[in-house]
C-alpha cells in the first residue's frame, strides 16, 4: 500500500518533533561524608495528572558473592523484581519495611529465583536471613525517569520530555532527600549535594 507524499512527510515531521522534545537531565551528585558518591538515585517526582502503567517485563536483582547486585535498584511502582541466587549457598530475601508488606520469600538454592511485585511507593531494605551481613535496596518510584549515580557521582536520565519537574535525590545512608525544581530543555545539567 502506497501513502501520498504529503501524509508520509507529515508522519516524518511528527516523529522528528517528538524526538526533538525528548531531553536529558544529567549532572553530578556529591555525597559529602562518604568515600564515594555511588548509589544516589536521582528521580522525577510524581507529576500531577500523570500515571504510568506497571511494566510487564521483570527486573533482576542478583545475589552473587554474598552481595545484592545492584546494591540499589530503582523501579517504577508496580514492577516485579526477580531475585536470583548465583551463589553455591542458600539465600533468602526479606524486608522489614511495612511499605512492601514486610515480605519474606523464603530460601532457595543456586540457579533459582523468587519474585516480588513492588506495588506501593517504598524505600525497601533487603536482607538475607542466611547471611545477615548482606543488605540491598529497592526504591519504588512514581515515574519511569530515574538514574543511579556512579562512584564519581555522575548520573544521566535520558528520554525525559522537556518541561518543569520536581527532582529528588535519595541515598540509602542519608535520611533526608534533596528536592530541587528543574526545567528540562534538551540536554540540561543539574548538580546536587547530599550530606551524611
Amino acid at each position: 500500500m502506497r501513502f501520498p507524499f504529503s501524509v508520509t512527510c507529515a508522519a516524518l515531521l511528527l516523529a522528528a518533533s517528538s524526538a526533538a522534545t525528548a531531553g536529558e537531565l544529567k549532572g553530578m551528585v556529591k555525597v559529602i561524608g562518604m568515600k564515594h558518591s555511588a548509589d544516589a538515585v536521582v528521580y522525577i517526582e510524581a507529576i500531577a495528572g500523570r500515571t504510568f502503567p506497571a511494566p510487564t517485563a521483570h527486573v533482576k536483582m542478583d545475589q552473587k558473592n554474598l552481595v545484592f547486585l545492584p546494591h540499589v535498584l530503582p523501579v517504577l511502582q508496580g514492577t516485579t523484581v526477580d531475585f536470583v541466587n548465583s551463589d553455591a549457598v542458600l539465600h533468602n530475601v526479606f524486608s522489614p519495611d511495612k511499605c512492601c508488606e514486610q515480605f519474606n520469600l523464603g530460601s532457595w538454592p543456586q540457579g533459582q529465583s523468587r519474585s516480588y511485585a513492588f506495588k506501593s511507593r517504598c524505600a525497601a531494605t533487603l536482607l538475607c536471613k542466611v547471611h545477615p551481613e548482606m543488605e540491598g535496596f529497592v526504591l519504588v518510584l512514581p515515574t519511569p525517569w530515574f538514574a543511579v549515580s556512579d562512584r564519581t557521582g555522575a548520573y544521566s536520565i535520558k528520554d525525559l520530555p522537556d518541561g518543569a519537574y520536581t527532582v529528588k535525590v535519595w541515598h540509602p545512608k542519608i535520611k533526608k532527600e534533596v528536592t530541587q525544581p528543574v526545567t528540562v530543555a534538551g540536554v540540561t545539567s543539574a548538580d546536587f549535594a547530599l550530606k551524611k
